[in-house]
């Protein structure tokens, strides 16, 4: 007798076909049968060993988070409900140029220095991992949720030249060309690029073509964070579709928004822009959060030349006098690289959090704010911060537009990615309620969205382009990643007064057949592991 039979459940599949009601049998990890209109039918119905009424909910497939920053998250803590609750299945990781592998030793301390605000320090984490395949082992040790990863090309460039504004040596593009090579070989499914952080913004178009290439061979994508979010989005844009043109490389575009008072009402443009590619024959996808204020850290913002060499020679420029004085009068008059081009806002970054606890008046409040109450320029404060917190502060930018946001959401190559960094005492709202937000809000309170389209953007779209031949779609013969929840009720509980609220209306949720989510309480069940590049 099979494991276990969902009885009348909504089966929103995933497809964007319209939703049917079925009792769904799964056993051995796997959706073993699927028995549509059981009861109205009269026919006999599936037994199995346990039976779960879902009377009045959705059954569709586990959420796919495209954008995710758990990297340490999904080690240290063996919870992780941020996710396991929102009904995320499987999250892609490495993103935004910077993660743990491949790496030595040098370029590891490096590394957790310089992303300690997206993932902490990582003192609770023993890094027994050098390659790719040694990570991706070390997530088969049973995680909450499956995992993804894409090779960090910031952190092979550290590897192979280090964190100096220069072109690579062909002797070390080589290296960099078996780095990627060898992490898509271990099990990666693509590569990422964070093109306003160092060291991986030094990268010229053609060093990062060469590098698409060997990732195309092996069926891999691309997931760039490109070059500017703001004055110069549009063409930042089109360099990444002109790029993997070159390299004959799919293209998925991270976190795709347009943000910035210079972006206002200009989604329209970016879509046209990927319309022609698409009809060219481009490979392309992107993600969105729905919401929109942006995260990031704070030392991100600074210009290039001043992140230069890693994160102590950020430091020391910071704290000498003259070099800060430049690098706010890029900050502010000119627009840094780091800021995207335009000049940073004071009032429009917030404090999210900042990893020296005796810090934490500064959280929730805008840098702005923080200096007036002290009588200081903002400069001044946000300096402080980052010295006396060694980089560590992260911030929330309240740069974006609703309108931008919904326009990019409707589009047919959008899937969802919650960008979620859960550090600090006051993280981004996206990173325990996007997708229960893109549900709840969007779906049922807006209409942005039909909930079957919806599903089938968080699902079915997501599992295309990793290439996952038996995820995203409630069918027979796949696996059983699903997620129950409540049309009428389901919302984010997480808001930016209290970001680390978890979700109503989502009370199952299965990993391979397995509950993680049992009655809407997190169960102790570590169904997990990473989800390897499948062979061309």
């Amino acid at each position: 007798m099979e494991e276990l039979v969902i009885r009348d459940a909504d089966v929103v599949d995933g497809s964007g076909a319209d939703s049917y009601r079925a009792d769904v049998v799964v056993d051995g990890g796997r959706i073993v049968s699927i028995v549509k209109e059981a009861a109205a039918a009269g026919c006999q119905r599936p037994r199995a060993r346990r039976e779960l009424d879902a009377e009045g909910l959705v059954l569709a497939p586990g959420f796919i988070d495209m954008h995710a920053h758990s990297d340490l998250a999904l080690l240290r803590d063996p919870d992780h409900s941020a996710k396991a609750a929102q009904g995320v299945t499987l999250e892609v990781i490495g993103q935004d140029g910077l993660s743990y592998a491949p790496v030595d030793d040098r370029t590891l301390g490096e590394v957790r220095r310089a992303i300690a605000g997206w993932n902490g320090p990582g003192d609770d984490v023993d890094f027994d991992w050098r390659s790719v395949g040694e990570y991706l082992d070390r997530l088969d040790r049973g995680i909450a949720v499956n995992a993804a990863y894409l090779i960090p090309q910031g952190t092979v460039r550290a590897l192979a030249v280090g964190w100096d504004d220069r072109e690579a040596t062909e002797a070390e593009l080589e290296h960099m060309r078996r780095l990627v090579a060898e992490g898509m070989e271990q099990g990666a499914v693509g590569m990422s690029s964070g093109l306003t952080y160092t060291p991986g913004m030094y990268a010229k178009d053609a060093e990062l073509t060469e590098l698409c290439r060997v990732v195309a061979s092996y069926g891999g994508y691309y997931c760039p964070h490109h070059r500017s979010y703001g004055a110069g989005a549009l063409q930042a844009y089109e360099e990444m579709v002109e790029l993997t043109r070159e390299a004959d490389c799919p293209l998925h575009l991270a976190h795709a928004t347009m943000n910035f008072g210079v972006n206002k009402g200009r989604a329209p443009e970016l879509l046209t822009l990927l319309d022609d590619a698409l009809a060219a024959g481009a490979d392309i996808t992107l993600d969105t959060y729905p919401y929109t204020p942006g995260c990031t850290t704070l030392v991100a913002l600074l210009p290039s030349w001043a992140n230069e060499g890693g994160p102590e020679r950020v430091l020391e420029r910071l704290a000498d006098d003259d070099t800060a004085e430049r690098i706010r009068h890029h900050l502010e008059e000119t627009g840094s690289d780091g800021c995207h081009g335009v000049p940073v806002e004071w009032e429009t970054i917030e404090i999210s959090g900042t990893g020296d606890p005796a810090l934490a008046e500064y959280v929730g409040r805008t840098v702005l704010e923080s200096a007036r109450l002290r009588g200081e320029s903002p400069w001044t404060v946000a300096r402080r911060l980052l010295l006396t917190d060694r980089l560590a502060p992260t911030i929330l930018q309240h740069v974006g537009h609703e309108e931008n946001v919904r326009a990019i959401m409707r589009h047919r190559v959008h899937t969802g990615g919650s960008d979620g960094i859960l550090q600090g005492a006051k993280p981004h709202p996206r990173a325990y309620g996007t997708f229960p937000h893109y549900l709840g809000h969007y779906v049922r309170e807006l209409g942005v969205l039909s909930l079957e389209e919806c599903v089938a953007h968080l699902t079915s779209r997501a599992a295309a382009r990793l290439r996952l031949p038996d995820r995203g779609l409630v069918r027979e013969g796949y696996r059983a990643d699903l997620v129950l929840f409540d049309p009428a009720t389901v919302a984010a509980g997480s808001t930016y007064e209290n970001p680390r609220v978890l979700p109503t209306g989502i009370p199952h949720v299965l990993v391979d057949g397995r509950f993680v989510m049992e009655d809407g309480r997190r169960t102790d069940v570590l169904a997990g592991r990473s989800v390897r590049r499948a062979p061309r």
